[in-house]
Formats: C-alpha cells, sequence, structure tokens
C-alpha cells in the first residue's frame, strides 16, 4: 500500500535539509513570492533556528509590488506579463540587490481558479534560483490541482531546486 503523498511533511523535510546544508557552507536565503504569498518563507521560518539561514522574504503580489520593492522594470512586466521568465529572473535579481543574501529564490504563476490563458493556464509557474554572482535559473513548470494544490506544489518544487542547485555548488 502507498502511503498518501503528505505536502506539510514533504515541506517540513525539505526545510530541515536546507536547514543543515545552508548554514553548513554558511549561506543565507532570500524569497521573492508572488503567488504563494510568502508561504516559502513561512515554511522555512517555521523551523527554530531559521534566522541561522533564512535572511528575508519579499511577497510581491502585485506588480506594483514587484517594481518598489525589487526594482523589476514596468516595460518587463508590460512586455511578459507578471508571470514569466524574464520577471522571475528580474524578481532573482531584485531579492539580491535588496538583501545580503547568497540564494535568492523568486517565484510567480496563475494559481487559480481565474487569471489563466490560452498561452499560461491556470497551474502556469515559473520559479527560479539564483546564487549570488551567478545567473538566474528559471522553470516553467504546470501543476494540477485547485489552487491550494498548486501553491503547495509550487512551494515543493522551489525547495527542491534550491536543495539541488545549492548541493552541486
Amino acid at each position: 500500500m502507498i502511503a498518501a503523498y503528505d505536502a506539510q511533511k514533504s515541506i517540513a523535510n525539505l526545510v530541515e535539509q536546507l536547514a543543515t546544508l545552508l548554514p553548513g557552507r554558511a549561506q543565507t536565503l532570500a524569497t521573492a513570492e508572488s503567488c504563494t504569498g510568502g508561504m516559502i518563507a513561512a515554511a522555512c521560518t517555521d523551523r527554530a533556528g531559521s534566522s541561522a539561514w533564512f535572511e528575508r522574504g519579499f511577497v510581491t503580489y502585485s506588480n506594483a509590488a514587484k517594481q518598489a520593492c525589487l526594482d523589476v522594470p514596468e516595460a518587463l512586466l508590460t512586455a511578459h506579463g507578471a508571470v514569466s521568465e524574464p520577471v522571475v529572473a528580474a524578481m532573482l535579481e531584485g531579492a539580491l540587490a535588496h538583501s545580503p543574501a547568497d540564494w535568492a529564490i523568486a517565484v510567480s504563476g496563475v494559481a487559480g481558479p481565474d487569471g489563466g490563458s490560452d498561452d499560461k493556464p491556470v497551474g502556469t509557474v515559473f520559479i527560479g534560483w539564483m546564487a549570488r554572482g551567478q545567473r538566474p535559473d528559471v522553470v516553467r513548470y504546470q501543476f494540477e490541482g485547485e489552487r491550494a494544490e498548486v501553491r503547495r506544489q509550487s512551494v515543493v518544487a522551489a525547495l527542491v531546486g534550491l536543495r539541488e542547485r545549492a548541493d552541486a555548488q
């Protein structure tokens, strides 16, 4: 019998791995979140002692917030939309420019139930990772399920992606 998937347990396990990996390398993390609304930051800070490796989180849900907090150019938002690879790359750069963190995670997507289009249906999420001094790495995902499921899957993918990238350095 296969056990049911437990997103919260998986998220807690991923955070636990990062809580060992990042401080072991004297590295810290900043997040720039749109569709997840701070869920990645909350998952990280749910763990006691996270201040040793979690530096700060930016919740930039609106385009105006992306511009004001992360210096995402208005022209980029107009040309590509908030849910796009170039905007998530700019969010990563902004998170690192406005923090002393060594790593950034950024996420923007269409969690639903509305807001999708033919090009970017509900469940489309762009997640990016960037180490200070490196280039942004952004991946497009197509998640399934209701709004809460899309958001949880985004958190898991963001944390897995950071663990893989930080582990590879």
